[in-house]
């Protein structure tokens, strides 16, 4: 994030915003990007998150992102692999909050990880939720387009968050509200085939 001592208070909560919902998508892309961004002197990362911009943090994420990029791609193990990363991305998206906020007060700053985390669970809950929906379709292609954009929005929002803050967290604050109605509409959707495919099974079996 931009120098939190020259920065106001909402301006870093909207960079906050914006990142916290990419990490949400691909936590690792987005700390590799961070991390990238920092190193070569592109933006200024708070004290607390100056750890982000060493090699061996940018190294282990990009190997990481590596393998996310394959393994996201791969029907039904991708479910797995996003039901385990909930311990990832929301904790990591918090503690990214929180070490960006350490200037701020104790108030402050617990708001800020709390919606880190708030906003990183939407977005990683909304993609997850697309990715059981879309998972079912028996073409591979759908699954690789969409894993492909989550990917590149997570950079782009990364990026975008510390070039144009307000505008990234409108951008993002928007996202959450499509994650959310998404959510809703994949829960619908799964409930009446659940309940379809037990009315069959019913009738079947007597």
């Amino acid at each position: 994030m931009l120098d939190a001592v020259t920065i106001p208070s909402d301006q870093l909560f909207a960079i906050l915003t914006a990142i916290s919902f990419a990490a949400g998508l691909n936590v690792y892309a987005t700390v590799a990007t961070l991390g990238l961004l920092a190193h070569y002197e592109m933006f200024p990362l708070p004290p607390g998150l100056h750890l982000l911009s060493s090699w061996p943090v940018i190294a282990g994420c990009g190997a990481l992102f590596a393998v996310e990029l394959f393994a996201d791609k791969i029907p039904i193990f991708d479910l797995l692999w996003n039901a385990l990363h909930t311990f990832v991305r929301v904790p990591v998206a918090a503690l990214l909050a929180y070490r960006a906020t350490g200037q701020l007060s104790p108030g402050a700053q617990l708001l800020a990880t709390l919606l880190g985390g708030i906003i990183a669970l939407i977005a990683h809950s909304g993609k997850t939720a697309v990715r059981a929906a879309v998972t079912a379709s028996p073409e591979p292609i759908s699954n690789v387009a969409l894993s492909f954009a989550e990917d590149s929005l997570a950079v782009l929002l990364t990026w975008f968050a510390t070039t144009h803050p307000y505008a990234a967290a409108i951008t993002s604050l928007a996202f959450v509200a499509v994650a959310a109605m998404l959510m809703r509409w994949v829960i619908r959707a799964l409930g009446s085939l659940l309940r379809r495919a037990k009315q069959e099974l019913g009738l079947i079996f007597g």
